[in-house]
């Protein structure tokens, strides 16, 4: 891969050095057990898609267990399409002239990432008995007649995003005491490790930004148009027909439908996606939602 953006300057090494220090082998780290049960929720019921809403209080317990596993499947299978993709990306990149300064780090990255996609499809698979798919949905698209730092930055900040919905969501379950160990035990790893990455991507994409700015500033209102957008792809993918219908949930098109226009739920979004907001703000990408 060739470009003509300047190379980033990072001085990664306290968080090399901690990529490092805070190793562990991801197959022998975590205790299996052959079966959950489905006496305990396996997500933590304030984050699924249906929380805060009548549509949650309408189901009886069993149902409302029976959607956390489903959601906690999904959930970690999202995480396996996420990594998929931004390995893909980063892949490309390093070692190249851009990248030299963070080449070292991304070598943690990568096998960082590939053992979270072995994880969480580990999970999936042995609990959920498959990987749920991408739920086919449209997104934001190619941004057209914006520079190579901007197409840069785009690609990072999509990265960064990822992990910043998902982190949200690994703090919580972490040290939720209902669920599963295993389940906790996955959400404390990945936050651990994602810690460092958003670190590393929000560092990044200032760098890139900066760029941005000073070789072509007409971008930064596209950018901050097509962030916000993918922002909202990104919490939308939350929400997937075929869980309410394995849940044994009516009608989960419409039910899809009615969440995602309820004023609950675009409370629960503007939550997840909060911190992001803002540190887009800060950097001059002031995008709809952001709060002091």
């Amino acid at each position: 891969m060739t470009t003509t953006v300047k190379p980033v300057k990072l001085d990664l090494a306290r968080l090399e050095a901690m990529a490092e220090s805070d190793y562990y082998n991801p197959y022998t780290i975590f205790d299996w057990p052959e079966t959950l049960g489905t006496d305990r929720p396996w997500m933590s019921e304030d984050l699924v898609t249906l929380a805060g809403t009548e549509e949650w209080e309408a189901l009886s317990r069993e149902q409302q267990l029976a959607l956390t596993r489903h959601e906690a499947v999904h959930f970690f299978s999202l995480n396996v399409h996420g990594i998929r993709e931004l390995l893909s990306e980063v892949v490309l990149r390093i070692h190249t002239k851009t990248y030299a300064d963070a080449s070292e780090f991304l070598h943690h990255f990568i096998g960082e990432e590939n053992e979270h996609m072995w994880f969480f499809g580990t999970f999936c698979l042995k609990y959920g008995g498959k990987v749920y798919p991408a739920v086919p949905q449209v997104g934001p698209g190619v941004v057209e007649g914006v520079g190579e730092a901007a197409i840069e930055l785009i690609i990072f900040a999509r990265i960064l995003i990822f992990e910043e919905l998902v982190d949200y969501f690994n703090a919580r379950m972490a040290t939720d005491q209902a669920l599963p160990p295993i389940a906790r035990e996955i959400n404390r790893v990945h936050h651990q490790d994602e810690s460092r990455h958003v670190a590393f991507g929000r560092h990044l994409f200032t760098q890139l930004l900066d760029q941005v700015k000073e070789s072509r500033p007409e971008d930064i209102p596209v950018l901050a148009k097509y962030l916000e957008t993918y922002l909202e792809y990104s919490v939308r993918s939350l929400y997937n027909p075929a869980v309410y219908r394995d849940a044994g949930l009516d009608q989960p098109l419409e039910l899809r439908r009615r969440l995602l226009e309820h004023p609950a739920r675009q409370a629960a979004h503007n939550d997840i996606l909060n911190r992001t907001r803002k540190f887009l703000a800060r950097n001059g990408l002031q995008v709809q939602g952001a709060t002091a």
